[in-house]
């Protein structure tokens, strides 16, 4: 294959998930079903906060921002391949690849930024109750979603702006079902040091911090349940953390499995499968474990 830069018409080739016209059908109805249950569920919980004035909390207002961005994570990767599979066509052009890359590294920054507030929100709640109203006031609130959203757009602007030094071969296949930024540095016929060492410090920044953050919380948390004195009243504050506990279970367990998979084996399929997890199951689960 010549080499070439992503100008003109240029394309990436996704492999997809199968080949065969058996699975592929399979894998289109089963992924759109996820979607729409996915879509649907995270509506709900999106309507059933605004249109409730009980709920409008700094608890279900940063539940109801993890769900309107869970809608946008699985919304850049899914409806696409639904297409490719509806189509029979696997082309994804260079502007449209570096596009869902952008998007899904956004989302998925901004899924890690939700929980750590969620959890500091838990930890105000739980262990300084008498100025929790003062401490978690509407403005922060906005301002702690705002920022996230504001890092997270920069980040990924720097990781795409990095991208589009590096040279493909044209026609380059990616052996996945959606344009992943560490994919992509894979398949460049560039050198791709400076890519990894950034992608690298913000994984270390913008991951192990906020896990930092949420373990520390829990701690705490933890700590102040142990000096309740009554059961009841343990059992009552702890379970306004349960859900956020499977949430963080979920994504961090997905996220890690996928991203540790790529690293570790060179199956492409073992990697589409974590991806799968990654970004198509866990939030399609995060309604029934807010629930």
């Amino acid at each position: 294959m010549e080499e070439g830069n992503h100008t003109g018409v240029l394309q990436f080739l996704l492999v997809g998930l199968s080949d065969h016209p058996e699975q592929q059908l399979l894998c289109f109805g089963l992924f759109l079903y996820v979607y729409l249950v996915t879509v649907l569920g995270n509506l709900l919980i999106i309507l059933a906060v605004s249109s409730d004035p009980h709920l409008h909390t700094p608890m279900y207002f940063f539940l109801s921002s993890l769900s309107l961005t869970d809608i946008c994570f699985i919304s850049t990767s899914v409806p696409e391949m639904l297409v490719n599979i509806q189509t029979q066509n696997k082309d994804i052009s260079y502007i449209e690849c570096f596009t869902q890359a952008y998007f899904l590294n956004t989302f998925a920054g901004m899924e890690n930024f939700l929980l750590t507030v969620m959890a500091y929100d838990r930890f105000v709640a739980i262990c300084h109750p008498l100025n929790y109203t003062l401490i978690m006031n509407p403005r922060l609130c906005v301002l702690l979603v705002l920022l996230s959203w504001l890092l997270m757009f920069w980040v990924s602007l720097v990781h795409i702006l990095l991208l589009n030094r590096l040279t493909f071969s044209t026609g380059t296949e990616i052996p996945h079902f959606f344009c992943e930024l560490a994919q992509l540095l894979r398949v460049t016929t560039s050198d791709t040091l400076i890519n990894n060492v950034f992608m690298y410090m913000v994984a270390a920044v913008l991951c192990v911090l906020p896990m930092t953050g949420i373990l520390y919380s829990y701690c705490h948390i933890v700590s102040s349940l142990l000096r309740m004195p009554s059961l009841p009243s343990k059992y009552k504050a702890f379970s306004t953390c349960g859900s956020h506990l499977c949430v963080v279970s979920l994504f961090y367990g997905t996220g890690f499995g996928a991203y540790l998979s790529s690293d570790v084996t060179h199956s492409s399929q073992r990697s589409m499968i974590a991806s799968v997890m990654y970004t198509v199951v866990t939030p399609m689960l995060t309604p029934s474990s807010t629930a």
